[in-house]
Formats: C-alpha cells, sequence, structure tokens
C-alpha cells in the first residue's frame, strides 16, 4: 500500500510527545523525518517522545542556539534546527551531510528553510495548531512519506497508534 499522507490530531503537549514516543520505538534503521510548523507547534516535543522511544535518557532540549544535538539511545539520534539559519553556506560547517547518511535517526526542524538539502526519500511532518477547534492545546500532524520504506514506516506508526490509542497517547 502507498501512504501519500496522513493526518492525526493530538489534544495536548502529551499526546503529541506519546506519538514521538511511538515513533522513536518503531525505528529501526537510520532515516530523515524534515518538521515544519510554526514557532511553539510542538516539533521539539515530538523529539523528545522520540528520544524516549529510542531509549535516550538525557534530557533533549531544543538545538535553537546550537544547531544540532546528538543523543545515545538504542540508535543515535540526531537533531537539528535550522530556526536560526539564513543561508544554505550555514549548513556546510554543521556536517549535515554526514548525518543523513549515519546510523541513526536524524530529525529537522524548520526544515522547510533549505528543501534542496533534504534527501529526496524522507518523511516530512506537518504540525500545525487545530484552530478550528479554538483548543490551543490540538495540533494537527500531517505525515507526508517520500520513498517506499517511510510508506512502510508511516503505515507502521499508525498501526501502531491505531492499537496504543488506549495506552501511550491516554498516559498510561
Amino acid at each position: 500500500m502507498i501512504i501519500e499522507k496522513a493526518a492525526i490530531t493530538t489534544r495536548s503537549a502529551k499526546e503529541t510527545y506519546a506519538v514521538g514516543k511511538i515513533l522513536g520505538k518503531i525505528i529501526t534503521s537510520p532515516l530523515v523525518i524534515a518538521m515544519h510548523g510554526e514557532l511553539g507547534v510542538g516539533k521539539t516535543v515530538l523529539v523528545k517522545g522520540a528520544a524516549c522511544g529510542l531509549g535516550v535518557s538525557e534530557t533533549v532540549r531544543s538545538p535553537t542556539f546550537t544547531l544540532m544535538a546528538t543523543y545515545e539511545g538504542r540508535l543515535p539520534l540526531y537533531h537539528f534546527d535550522f530556526y536560526r539559519l539564513t543561508a544554505e553556506s550555514e549548513l556546510e560547517p554543521l556536517g549535515l551531510d554526514e548525518y543523513l547518511e549515519g546510523d541513526g535517526p536524524v530529525f529537522i526542524e524548520w526544515a522547510d528553510k533549505f528543501v534542496s538539502f533534504l534527501p529526496s526519500e524522507r518523511l516530512d511532518l506537518n504540525l500545525a495548531y487545530d484552530r478550528t477547534a479554538g483548543n490551543t492545546d490540538r495540533r494537527i500532524l500531517t505525515f507526508f512519506p517520500h520513498g517506499e520504506a517511510y510508506c512502510a514506516l508511516l503505515e507502521k506508526l499508525l498501526n501502531a497508534l491505531e492499537h496504543n490509542c488506549k495506552g501511550e497517547l491516554d498516559g498510561e
């Protein structure tokens, strides 16, 4: 089955974290997750959850000022933040290419700023406030897989979310 996109709604930061945690648990190989969304929408919260699912024991923080952070877990997690970058030339010192071909998942916040540097096969994730609900805690997470491996990952995530909807998402 080819999935072109999938959207889920979370009702709180805790649920966004839980989606990340489930994602971290199912990641078994290096991959790239390119995140998009306005400031404060939950990109770092999702990465924190993924880190927990990968068995990272360190506290995960947004790398807005450091631009990149590495965490050790079942697989190494590489966390980039392009928010402060203004030119493609600023990416070179980060060694992004090495991490994109590395041994663990790469999460990139504000990835839409430099799409030309992203691999063609990746999982795009757009996080947005659900403004229709009038509740600023609700988020819509829309996943766009690019490539067969990412379609399979998204299908696995959706199945895991379906089976865990009364568990992790509710904080159990």
